[in-house]
C-alpha cells in the first residue's frame, strides 16, 4: 500500500464531523473482506507490520514488539470483531491516542471528502495522552457545538448520560454522530464545573476561509479567518489574498483561533503564500531522517501580517504560525497554542477497516518541537472562559470591535504598517 504526502494528517484526532484524506486500500474490497472474514489473524498481522515498519518511536513505548506479535498471533479468533478488539488492545501498548484502528464503518466515515457536506455537531476531539480524557480540540465555526458555546479544552465526561471514562475516541464519535435532526446531550467539564449541552445534529458545509476588509486609520486591512486546513483551503486562501490585494489593503490579520489543523500539505501550501523565502517545517521520522519544506518564492503578498492564535490552534495551525514567527514574517497575538506536533498516515486495510499511524514529528524552522508545549505568541493576551464563550458563542463576535484579541491585532498591525512605510521612505531618500 502506498500513501502519498498529501495523505499525511497532522496530529490526527477522532472527529465528530470531519474527515481526512486517506489513501491505500479500502475502496473496492469484497474479495479482501471475504479473505479476512476467514482469516482474521491476517488482519492483526497486517496492522502489526505497519506499526513495525512505520511507527515514530523505535522502542514502541519500551515494548518488545516482536513478543507482541507472537502473543496476538498465538491466539484464536472466531470473528472479525474479536480481531478488531485484539488490535485495539495491541495498540494500547503504544500509549499513543493518535495511533488508532478504525473498523470498516469508522473508516468509511473518515473517507468523506473534506470539501463535502458532513453530518454531526461540529467538534473535533482527542483523547488526552496523560489523563485519557476525551478533550475538545476545538468546535468548528458555524456548527451546533460552536453556537452552543462548547470551547477548546472542554472535557466530555458523558454522552447522553453515558460516562466516557475509559472510552475510546472512535467510540465517542460513534455515539455523538447520528441522523440529522436528532439530538445528543454532551456533559462537559470546564474547570471544576460540569455543563450539559443538548445539541441538534445537522448537515454541516465547511468553508474553511472567510475574509473581509475593514477601514482603519492606516488604511484598509484584510481580515482572513481560516477554520481548518482542508483539501480546498489553499485554493480558497489564494483567492482571498488575491482579492484583498486588488482592493489595496495595507496589511493583514490572519485568524487561526480554534483551527484544529488538518492536512499537512494544505498548511505548507498556505505558508508559501505568505513566506517568500525561508523554512516552513521539517518532519523527522524514527530514523531521524529530516525532510525540510521551504518557501519557494511564490508569496502572494509582502504586506505586514499579524496572526491570531489561541489554545484551539493546533497541528497545521501551529506549523503555519510557527513558520511565520520563526521567519519574522508575522507577529503572533493571542494565547498559547494547543501543542500537537505529530504526523499520522491514514491507511486502508484489507477488509475495509483503517489504521492511523503516527509516523513523524514536526519541527518549526528554528528547530522547535512544539508537541505538548505549543507556541507562545509574541503579544500574549489571554481571555477568561466567560470572554471566550461570549466571543465564540451563538452571536460570534470574532473580528469585531468587541473582540479584544482582534482589536489588539489591529494595534500591532498599525505599528507594523507604520514601520514598513518609514522603511520605504528612508530607502527612497
Amino acid at each position: 500500500m502506498v500513501i502519498t504526502k498529501r495523505g499525511l494528517v497532522l496530529g490526527a484526532t477522532a472527529v465528530a464531523v470531519t474527515a481526512v484524506t486517506v489513501t491505500g486500500a479500502g475502496l473496492h474490497l469484497s474479495q479482501g473482506q471475504a479473505f479476512f472474514q476467514e482469516s482474521p489473524k491476517e488482519l492483526i498481522d497486517e496492522v502489526w507490520q505497519l506499526i513495525d515498519r512505520n511507527y515514530v518511536d523505535p522502542t514502541f513505548n519500551q515494548t518488545d514488539w516482536q513478543a507482541v506479535r507472537r502473543e496476538y498471533l498465538g491466539k484464536s479468533y472466531s470473528s472479525p470483531q474479536e480481531a478488531y478488539d485484539a488490535i485495539r488492545e495491541m495498540l494500547k501498548k503504544l500509549n499513543d491516542p493518535y495511533t488508532r484502528f478504525m473498523d470498516p464503518e469508522q473508516f468509511r466515515d473518515m473517507q468523506i471528502d473534506t470539501s463535502g457536506e458532513l453530518t454531526g455537531v461540529g467538534i473535533q476531539l482527542t483523547q488526552d495522552e496523560e489523563t485519557k480524557e476525551l478533550t475538545v480540540v476545538s468546535p468548528i465555526e458555524d456548527t451546533p457545538a460552536f453556537r452552543a458555546g462548547i470551547m477548546a479544552r472542554d472535557v466530555i465526561v458523558k454522552i447522553d448520560d453515558q460516562s466516557t471514562q475509559g472510552m475510546d475516541s472512535n467510540d465517542a464519535v460513534k455515539l455523538i454522530r447520528g441522523q440529522v435532526g436528532t439530538q445528543v446531550k454532551l456533559t462537559i467539564r470546564r474547570g471544576t464545573q460540569e455543563i450539559d449541552f443538548t445539541l441538534d445534529r445537522a448537515r454541516i458545509e465547511i468553508r474553511p476561509v472567510k475574509y473581509s476588509t475593514q477601514d482603519s486609520p492606516t488604511g484598509k486591512v484584510g481580515y482572513i479567518r481560516l477554520t481548518q486546513f482542508s483539501a480546498n483551503a489553499p485554493d480558497e486562501m489564494r483567492d482571498a489574498i488575491k482579492d484583498l490585494e486588488s482592493k489595496g489593503v495595507v496589511g493583514y490579520v490572519l485568524d487561526l483561533r480554534s483551527n484544529p489543523g488538518g492536512l499537512l500539505y494544505s498548511g505548507i501550501d498556505i505558508a508559501r503564500m505568505w513566506i517568500n523565502e525561508g523554512g516552513i517545517v521539517s518532519t523527522v521520522d524514527r530514523q531521524g531522517v529530516s525532510e525540510q519544506e521551504n518557501a519557494n518564492g511564490t508569496a502572494l503578498t509582502s504586506q505586514p501580517l499579524v496572526v491570531l492564535v489561541d489554545g484551539g490552534s493546533a497541528s497545521a495551525s501551529e506549523i503555519l504560525s510557527g513558520a511565520l514567527q520563526d521567519d519574522r514574517r508575522a507577529t503572533l497575538v493571542g494565547s498559547q497554542t494547543f501543542g500537537k506536533g505529530l504526523v499520522q498516515s491514514v491507511r486502508g486495510l484489507g477488509d475495509g477497516s483503517g489504521l492511523a499511524v503516527t509516523v513523524a514529528k514536526y519541527l518549526t524552522p528554528s528547530g522547535r518541537d512544539i508537541n505538548h508545549s505549543g507556541i507562545k505568541p509574541d503579544v500574549v493576551l489571554d481571555l477568561t472562559d466567560e470572554q471566550r464563550q461570549q466571543l465564540f458563542g451563538a452571536n460570534n463576535k470574532l473580528g469585531t470591535s468587541e473582540d479584544m484579541q482582534y482589536a489588539k491585532s489591529l494595534e500591532v498591525l498599525a505599528q507594523k504598517v507604520a514601520e514598513a512605510r518609514s522603511g520605504t521612505q528612508a530607502q527612497s531618500n
